[in-house]
């Protein structure tokens, strides 16, 4: 991941792009983490209700309508890469639902995950690597 996208190099969240999202879907979910962290999965990132003609979600911008929640950082909205050393990945889950979702801005990874579930259509993962004090690009 261009350093950019690093919490301590200017937190900006990337771009992604979506395609063959399912028909019948009435909402989108992106859940960032990073299962290399030292103590437990470390969430960076959650959004959701985006609407499923989404495309392409430009660097730092999020469609109208969309929810984001408290990442592990305690911070609402996006927390980029920090690895406190060595080289993480850091996985962008997708969620294709059957409807949006009723939670508030700043929810948790654990309230949206219990909402999940019973709307899940489809899913993919895309992953990227940081790496402490990897150069500024």
């Amino acid at each position: 991941m261009p350093a950019r996208f690093a919490r301590e190099r200017g937190n900006i969240s990337p771009p992604l792009e979506f395609a063959n999202v399912p028909p019948n879907a009435r909402s989108l979910v992106i859940v960032m983490d990073d299962p290399d962290a030292p103590h437990e999965t470390f969430t960076h990132w959650l959004v959701w209700n985006l609407p499923p003609s989404t495309s392409m979600i430009l660097e730092n911008q999020l469609p109208a309508g969309a929810r984001i929640g408290r990442n592990d950082f305690g911070d609402v909205g996006y927390g980029g890469p920090r690895p406190p050393s060595g080289t993480h990945r850091y996985f962008f889950h997708a969620y294709a639902l059957k409807q949006t979702l009723e939670l508030p801005r700043g929810a948790s990874r654990r309230e949206l995950e219990r909402m999940l579930e019973a709307h899940l259509l489809e899913t993919a993962t895309l992953m990227g690597r940081f790496s402490a004090g990897q150069p500024k690009s």
